[in-house]
Order: C-alpha cells, then structure tokens, then sequence
C-alpha cells in the first residue's frame, strides 16, 4: 500500500503554511484545477475547489513533493459539454500535465479523449457518468468518486426497502449525468416490481415546471426521483408544493447543494439525495477537517473530501514516481492509496473497485442528515 504525504507531519507544519505557499512564479509541480467558474453550477466548482487547494496546502506546508513546491492553476469549462474540449486544450497548451476535475460528466466525456490521447492525467471528483470510462481504454483517466450504476442501486434499494411506495416518477434533464443515473434507478425499480409510472425528460434551464407537474398529479404518483442538477429539482419541489402535490422526492449528488433551498424554499425539507458518505466524520480524518475548518471550509459537503483525495493520490502517485504524467498513470495503476476515502484502487478502465454512497435527508435549514426512511 502507498501512503500519502503523512498527516502528522502536514499538521505540524500548518502553522508555517503562510510562509510554505510559494508564490504562482515560483511553482513547480503544476496541476489544473478544471472546474466551473461561470454558470450555473459554479458551487459544485467550489466544492472541488476547496477540496483541492487544502490539500495542496497541506502538502506544501509539510514542505512540498520531493522539495517542490504545489500550484493549482484553475482552468472554466462552465460545466458545458461543448467548453470540455476548450477547457482541455488549454491545459494541454499550458503543458500541464494533471488534471483535478472536471466537475460534470457531460463536460469530461467529451473532454477526456483530448487529455488521455495528450498523455494528462486526469482524476475527476464528481463525474459519475460510465460513458466516461466504459469500452474506452483511457490509461490517463481516474476518477475518486463512484459511478452512476452504484449510485442508482443504492438510491433504488433505500426507495424499494424504505419509501415502498405504491407508483413512481423517474424525471430527468436530458443530459448524459441526469439521464443516466435515472435510467439506472428506473431499471432497478423495475426489477423489484415497483411501478415506474412515468419515466420523461425536463429541459434543463426552463423557469416553469407547472405542466410536468400537473403530469405527475394525474398520473396519481406517490414518490418521484429526479435525475439532474439542483436548479430544476428546486423548481419542481417548490412548483409541486404550490400546486398541492404532495409526495417526496430524490435525486442524485447533484441536487445536493445548499442553494437548492434558496430555490425551493420550505418545500425542500425531507428531499432525499444520494451522496457520497460523509467522509468526514471518521476520526481518522480529524487532522484534514481542521485544516478545513481553520480556513473556513466545509469538509461535509459532497466533493470536498472526494477532490482532496483526487488530490491526495495525484501527489503521492508523483512523490512515488517523479514528476512525469506517463509513470504516473502507471503509478494509479498498480497501486492502492490510503486516503481520506479509505483505501482506493482502480480497474483498468480507472473507475474505482468500490464507493459507499449514502442516502440523506436534506432539511430547510441547510443542514442534513442520514435517511433512515
């Protein structure tokens, strides 16, 4: 087993980390940081963000990757399938050769050819789609969060043992993540006879709701998942409350910020939504989630501590190897990692062999909590 960058050792030298950052000038391992800064999902950019940068801070502060020194260079894609491509170009003509990101499955299936085929190393916290990796042959591409196809099981398995509900909706956005880890939970509904009543598309970006609404109120539904990102979950929960339709709803680790409660309001208490588990409640972890806390983090959130680890791995993995992204990959490979998730590893195609998700209630405070039905 590779060990990280020890943590006792990182936590001794917090207090120099003012002093250990060097500047931009005089950086010298160097790893974009391939998120969104423009659109409407810069919050989960925020997320990785965090995730990344204490990480790198850590590791600087305990005196760098064999004495150099960590920068991250943020690199917007906007979450857009159509800016993956731009966005990798950009790392790619920068001579970058590590990638934390990107965010959004749409945005690194189309852009990952470009960075696998340029010899990038890639490890992505929060894409969970398996179009990303599945039947491609990627040796640059990794990923520290589950996919879709476990994501689904789980989200599918709380609803048939816990919610039994009588007749399901499944929605999506049209999109290759929300469609995806619908389809899936569709299946396995199916497979455990729950009526799926309804399985339709919403267009991501739209303002009203009301006619989807008013769809599932006569298709007599009881439970609805909805497979997307939390602008269109917001909308449905307050548009369903407004009209009376009173069922609960699910979605995905998408769904899973904090402005979906701007968005919908009161409605949004006991909303279900899959989530990696909370990572940060292990004890083993209590050095990083000071180091968070110190600066005014949140280590709970759903890819801080999935992107920590994308980060964690990248560092060891050229600690172990040096700083060249082929022996890397290599590296990724054939190794198994000690990091804030537990121990990872990879199948060939870098998905990981396992992930926990966990299911949570979201609450109208902001907070939430583990579902137990």
């Amino acid at each position: 087993m590779s060990i990280p960058f020890r943590m006792h050792t990182i936590v001794a030298a917090l207090g120099l980390a003012g002093a250990a950052l060097l500047s931009t000038a005089h950086a010298q391992i160097k790893i974009a940081l391939v998120i969104p800064t423009t659109g409407a999902l810069t919050q989960y950019g925020d997320m990785v963000k965090e995730g990344a940068t204490t990480a790198v801070e850590m590791a600087n502060a305990a005196g760098g990757i064999n004495g150099k020194k960590v920068e991250l260079v943020p690199v917007d894609d906007a979450c857009e399938p159509k800016q993956g491509p731009v966005a990798a170009n950009r790392v790619v003509n920068s001579k970058i050769g590590y990638v934390v990101g990107p965010v959004c499955s749409g945005a690194s299936i189309a852009a990952a050819p470009i960075y696998n085929n340029e010899g990038v190393v890639v490890v992505t916290p929060s894409a969970t789609s398996p179009a990303l990796t599945d039947g491609k042959n990627y040796h640059f591409v990794f990923r520290t969060i589950g996919r879709d196809d476990q994501q689904g099981p789980a989200a599918a398995k709380f609803i048939v043992e816990k919610i039994k509900p009588k007749k399901v909706a499944v929605l999506h956005d049209k999109q290759s993540y929300g469609q995806g880890i619908a389809s899936s939970v569709r299946d396995d509904l199916k497979k455990a006879n729950v009526p799926v009543a309804l399985f339709e598309g919403i267009n991501a970006g739209d303002s009203d709701y009301s006619a989807v609404v008013t769809k599932l109120k006569s298709a007599g539904v009881d439970f609805v998942y909805y497979g997307g990102y939390h602008p269109e979950m917001g909308l449905l929960l307050r548009q369903a409350a407004e009209q009376g339709l009173k069922v609960r709803m699910m979605g995905p680790e998408g769904v899973g910020n904090p402005e979906v409660n701007a968005i919908a309001g009161p409605a949004v208490e006991g909303m279900l939504v899959t989530l990696p588990a909370d990572f940060s409640a292990n004890p083993k972890n209590a050095a990083v989630v000071k180091a968070f806390k110190d600066k005014k983090r949140n280590p709970s959130g759903a890819f801080q501590l999935t992107s920590f680890a994308a980060t964690q791995v990248l560092l060891d993995s050229i600690k172990a190897a040096g700083d060249n992204p082929a022996k890397v990959a290599d590296h990724l490979h054939k190794s198994s990692f000690d990091t804030v998730l537990g121990p990872v590893a990879w199948n060939k195609q870098g998905d990981l062999k396992s992930f926990d998700f966990q299911v949570f209630e979201w609450h109208k405070d902001g907070s939430k909590s583990v579902a137990n039905k």
